[in-house]
């Protein structure tokens, strides 16, 4: 947020107490001096007046996780085991989810404590493709490449799916590339052909790929190249 914004909201400084400090140039933002009240803040900023530390500022961090099934996707839950029980590192309350997946679904999962890096990641207007292995009880037809293509109709959210592309693999397994998240929303466009999801296993989110040497349950940091892909 704006600095003059961070400021304002702390309790011991009115509005115009914020404008003097900016104008005598009293606060530092990550070691440098900021008088223009429209300088962004950001989560992991060092803010200072005065040399008095008013937010300390901690690193941002990204992990990689394998995540295996019979697993929340959610920080805390009273019955099974969470994606964040999995995740062996200090104050890892400040980490979430940057898109979850179901209980017995496995694959790529991403976890931060970046909000704005998160969101990139995540909102459709991104357009960032998330990819699945999909296999299936029946066998998948050539028309569900097209229906998948076109779009499909979600009553509950009374919207149409943006287009999805499907490379079928075999009688029963696919390649499944969308761009949006919605509840449940693959096993419901192979539901739509009555067709149950057996197996389900994220194996790519835009252009971050699930590294093939972890394991089911474990995880390691990005590199720095990783995160400067989104």
């Amino acid at each position: 947020m704006r600095v003059d914004r961070f400021l304002s909201n702390l309790p011991r400084y009115n509005r115009k107490q914020v404008r003097l400090l900016l104008v005598e140039r009293r606060i530092k933002v990550d070691g440098q001096i900021v008088s223009d009240p429209h300088f962004e803040v950001r989560e992991f900023s060092r803010v200072e007046c005065d040399d008095e530390v008013l937010q300390a500022g901690k690193p941002p961090r990204y992990f990689m996780l394998h995540k295996p099934p019979g697993c929340v996707s959610a920080t805390r839950d009273p019955e099974h085991p969470t994606v964040l029980d999995l995740i062996l590192e200090p104050d890892k309350d400040d980490l979430h989810i940057a898109g979850r997946l179901d209980f017995n679904t496995t694959g790529l999962m991403l976890i931060t404590n970046d909000g704005s890096w998160s969101r990139r990641l995540t909102q459709p207007q991104t357009k960032l493709p998330k990819v699945y292995y999909v296999e299936t009880e029946q066998p998948i037809t050539d028309e569900y490449a097209q229906t998948f293509a076109q779009g499909l109709y979600f009553a509950f959210e009374d919207l149409t799916t943006q287009p999805a592309q499907l490379v079928v693999l075999g009688e029963k397994s696919a390649r499944l590339s969308i761009i949006e998240g919605r509840y449940h929303q693959v096993k419901r466009m192979f539901g739509h052909f009555d067709n149950k999801v057996l197996r389900l296993h994220r194996e790519r989110m835009g252009p971050l790929v699930l590294d093939d040497q972890l394991r089911p349950g474990e995880y390691r940091p990005l590199s720095d190249e990783e995160i400067q892909l989104i």
